[in-house]
């Protein structure tokens, strides 16, 4: 044990289970799926041993269990719960009405693939499905990574009052054994202070809420989700700063690897990141100005982050792990999107590896960048396999 954490050997999902404990969230819906079910039976062993005071609800679907974390969020408390792939496709509707009700839930999702055909690999369509939900979308490479991000999670979405989801992918991520640093208890209490909302369900204040408006209203509650929504930016680098204070630890809602003179920058997201990583090391040996664009908050996308993280940059790759039949690969559209109309914006190529799991290497993503300098970008992405 060294002063201020206790380094563990923990699956991420573990990891995440202990980021919630250290949270202290108070109402803890669920209902199980693989790959995620391991953080809810590690929350209900936490539970068991009473070193987690919340109240576990096992609900009879994932529908069910998003209906509750909303109603027990409007009642003033901290709330979270986990779901992956056909779990998440069943909460749809209850996204929607968790945005708009304002409700700072955190919930982790595990990236798994979508039915049809059935499996259980890591694929981040899932969630990228549910990027117009108005939940914000955090990405995470490592186990390290997620216990910090539901922390930090919590600590954005009660300042600026919207859902947020956790995301790493299954088994890369959600399986893989890692040494992690679980800070102690005094630390995430200084940072996550208890969750106390002026506007809340309670009896003696005579709150409600659910009741039907007009046209004017509806127009004018959603002027603020978005402005909610693009205050999460500013909010969430001020969550890592205080973050990596306390710890030493901070992901930024981007990182630029190696991007100093780079000609070249492989853009990703999620596990895709670390290996990219090396990837890119290894090309930086052998001469070639490569450098790593790493995607930490997909939700709200920081668009000017990225912009000036580009701006001069010859050449981007995009590298997506999901897939949405019609328009190709999520991060390859929203790169196209942020970039447009910048002067000295890159040529951008996206390409569609590791979907629904396979799994890519660093020699594949170096050969990948070889293989671009051949190639002339097309709009659309292109499967590489």
């Amino acid at each position: 044990m060294s002063q201020g954490h206790t380094r563990m050997l923990l699956n991420g999902n573990h990891a995440v289970a202990h980021g919630v404990k250290l949270a202290r969230p108070m109402v803890v819906p669920v209902y199980p799926i693989t790959p995620q079910t391991p953080i809810v039976e590690k929350i209900s062993e936490f539970q068991l041993q009473g070193v987690m005071d919340a109240d576990l609800m096992t609900m009879e679907s994932e529908h069910s269990a998003m209906a509750a974390c909303i109603t027990a969020s409007l009642t003033g408390v901290r709330v979270f719960t986990a779901t992956a792939s056909q779990g998440l496709m069943l909460m749809h509707e209850m996204l929607h009405y968790a945005s708009g009700a304002q409700t700072p839930i955190v919930m982790c999702n595990v990236n798994r693939t979508i039915g049809s055909p059935w499996g259980f690999w890591p694929d981040q369509t899932d969630s990228l499905a549910q990027r117009d939900t108005g939940w914000i979308q955090y990405y995470c490479e490592s186990a390290q990574e997620s216990l910090d991000t539901i922390l930090q999670a919590y600590w954005v979405a009660e300042k600026v009052l919207l859902p947020a989801m956790v995301m790493h992918e299954a088994f890369y991520v959600s399986h893989a054994l890692e040494t992690v640093d679980v800070p102690d208890q005094e630390i995430a209490d200084t940072y996550l202070p208890p969750f106390s909302p002026y506007h809340r369900l309670d009896p003696e204040i005579g709150a409600s809420w659910g009741n039907v408006v007009n046209q004017d209203m509806f127009y004018r509650h959603r002027q603020t989700l978005g402005q909610s929504m693009e205050k999460a930016i500013e909010v969430a680098l001020e969550a890592d700063m205080l973050w990596e204070k306390l710890t030493g630890r901070g992901y930024g809602v981007i990182e630029e690897h190696r991007c100093t003179d780079a000609e070249i920058i492989i853009a990703t997201t999620g596990s895709m990141a670390g290996t990219a990583r090396e990837a890119v090391d290894q090309l930086r040996d052998s001469g070639m100005p490569v450098g790593l664009l790493k995607v930490k908050l997909f939700r709200p996308f920081p668009v000017e982050l990225v912009r000036r993280a580009l701006d001069e940059i010859p050449r981007v790759i995009v590298l997506d792990r999901n897939f949405a039949p019609g328009t190709g690969g999520f991060l390859h559209q929203e790169l196209k999107a942020a970039l447009y109309g910048l002067k000295n914006g890159p040529v951008i190529y996206g390409y569609l590896t590791g979907v629904g799991g396979t799994n890519v290497p660093p020699d594949k993503i170096a050969g990948l960048v070889r293989e671009s300098m051949e190639e002339e970008p097309v709009n659309s992405s292109v499967w590489k396999g």
